[in-house]
């Protein structure tokens, strides 16, 4: 991995250990700051990446931007929820209090903590990314980031459960029926660039398309559906076997669904 870890120029000993860590769980080196700017530790060590610890969490440095967490649009679609307006994404998965969400594309984590708020405390999220250092920046900032104006809010954060996981691996390990909704939130093939807040993350991300393959193991592992989001008017769609799409009259942004059904084990259906 072309990647360093280090920390801003003034720093605490336990942020120092923190950046350490970090370095140890990526497998990269830690480096000392050392008065140098950025620039010349990218100079230095010959890389176009680097992670820099701070007070309020890790910043990963990219060529388009900083990708560090932040809840992007997911405060703003919860307080339009709460205030009694519509979601495509919640519509298109038929959420419910309760409702078990396998999201096999974390990334930024903003849909997933949608689902996490609505599906409440006896509900369960899990988000497979099969990137190391977005899975790092996600995790800290769900663990670690709190709206204090919105505990319930923060809550949601807190459930949703992240898994450094290809999905293509592990969906065909998970058995039938373990989730009641399988996302998948891809790279869109054809980018929305003005989408700032995603830049940042396309150097980091899996940018494989999804495969029939995994529609295939998803619809095995879903007991409701199978929805996939992506950008409106899009051939995925039709190239995954979706023959229906979701989504607002003026979105740029459509959902996939495939209807699933509970599949029989143990035995043969009645």
């Amino acid at each position: 991995m072309n990647l360093i870890v280090t920390t801003a120029q003034q720093t605490l000993p336990s942020i120092t250990q923190q950046a350490k860590e970090i370095a140890d769980k990526l497998a990269v080196p830690f480096v000392p700051r050392n008065h140098y700017s950025l620039a010349a530790l990218r100079e230095k060590y010959e890389l176009n990446q680097l992670i820099v610890v701070t007070t309020t969490g890790p910043i990963v440095h990219t060529p388009a931007g900083e990708y560090f967490f932040h809840l992007s649009m997911a405060e703003l679609r919860i307080k339009n929820l709460l205030n009694g307006n519509h979601d495509h994404m919640v519509t298109a998965m038929g959420l419910m209090p309760g409702m078990s969400v396998l999201d096999c594309t974390l990334g930024l984590a903003t849909d997933a903590i949608v689902a996490s708020f609505v599906i409440g405390e006896k509900g369960m999220i899990v988000g497979f990314e099969s990137s190391p250092v977005i899975t790092l920046i996600t995790g800290y900032g769900l663990q670690n980031f709190t709206l204090a104006s919105e505990p319930a809010i923060t809550k949601a954060l807190r459930r949703v459960k992240v898994e450094n996981a290809d999905y293509s691996d592990q969906l065909a390990a998970l058995p039938d029926n373990s989730f009641d909704i399988v996302y998948f939130d891809p790279m869109f093939r054809e980018p929305i660039l003005k989408s700032s807040n995603v830049n940042p993350i396309r150097t980091l991300a899996n940018t494989q398309p999804v495969t029939p393959a995994a529609i295939s193991q998803a619809c095995r592992v879903a007991k409701q559906k199978v929805v996939v989001k992506e950008a409106a008017g899009s051939s995925e769609f039709a190239r995954l076997g979706m023959n229906r799409a979701v989504g607002g009259k003026y979105s740029s942004i459509n959902y996939g669904i495939i209807e699933c059904q509970p599949k029989m084990t143990g035995g043969s259906q009645p």
